[in-house]
């Protein structure tokens, strides 16, 4: 795939991502305002916007652009080649992590990973030192990098914490004004659940990204820049975890959307207890999943 044609698709989607946080009918910036959120060319952007306009998402005439309906995970566009191609430096870390199986206490190359990454060093090393408040990598005393790795208790700790912050926004959501976007990203979310659940079957692969989506659907109700950073490491890792483990794939993915469905229910109904309840049982499950993709692929 070319690199042009790769950065039209990783910016298609990353404005799928801002709209998302928008309510129907909202203005859009203006085109070199775009350019700033998703760091492409005036070019690249204008490409989108006509991709967006044909897919009825925006109202488009001359500078004045208006979104009409929220995002669904059928509108992105897929990533050529294997995996998903990342939009971000995150991405191809985990990308990397999985595709070789690296282990905990594997020691990183900064040139290596540059080349593979295709991204200047000192870049790789900025990354590197963001990622280490995570615990997923830190320094060696000799120099250069150490991958810590997804070990049983960064699985646990992470798990725990997503909780704490996750309960938080559901009960936040509870809470939200009639008007607030939410509501319409849980109807969107709604209709897509039971159309994969539909196609279960032979679509059960296609749950990641949808998962993705709603949990950042929940996710934005809460605004606050302490948690931001953590929450795209979270939803990076969770993410992907349902990559590593076919283990029972449909029947995980199946129960997956019951308990999605469950909590948008229960949000619907303005019912905190009922919310928190369903949540609580999902981030249940989801735990024991993270735990056990780990042991799957013995990075535990």
């Amino acid at each position: 795939m070319a690199r042009t044609d790769a950065r039209y698709r990783e910016a298609f989607n990353a404005l799928l991502d801002y709209c998302a946080e928008l309510s129907p009918r909202a203005p859009m910036p203006s085109e070199s305002k775009l350019c700033e959120i998703v760091g492409v060319s005036r070019t690249v952007v204008r490409r989108c916007l006509a991709r967006m306009e044909e897919k009825d998402l925006i109202a488009w005439e001359g500078r004045d652009k208006r979104l009409l309906r929220a995002p669904t995970a059928e509108d992105r566009i897929a990533q050529q080649g294997g995996l998903q191609r990342s939009t971000n430096l995150e991405q191809r870390f985990l990308e990397w992590i999985l595709k070789f199986d690296v282990p905990a206490n594997t020691p990183l190359s900064v040139a290596e990973l540059s080349r593979s990454f295709k991204v200047p060093q000192h870049e790789l090393k900025e990354f590197l030192a963001g990622l280490s408040r995570f615990g997923l990598v830190a320094r060696r005393k000799q120099g250069g990098w150490m991958l810590l790795g997804f070990t049983r208790d960064f699985a646990v700790e992470l798990s725990d914490f997503r909780a704490v912050l996750e309960l938080h926004a559901v009960r936040q959501a509870v809470d939200a004004p009639v008007d607030h976007p939410i509501w319409s990203r849980l109807e969107i979310l709604r209709a897509d659940h039971l159309a994969l659940m539909n196609r279960i079957e032979t679509d059960f692969h296609a749950f990641s990204t949808l998962d993705e989506t709603f949990h950042g659907a929940i996710n934005s109700v809460v605004k606050n820049r302490f948690v931001a950073e953590f929450q795209k490491v979270v939803s990076l890792i969770f993410h992907y975890h349902y990559l590593w483990d076919k283990t029972d794939e449909k029947a995980r993915n199946e129960a997956a959307i019951a308990e999605h469905l469950a909590i948008i229910d229960a949000l619907e109904a303005r019912d905190e207890e009922a919310a928190t309840i369903a949540a609580r049982r999902h981030l249940k499950t989801s735990k024991t999943t993270l735990l056990s993709s780990l042991r799957y692929h013995d990075l535990a």
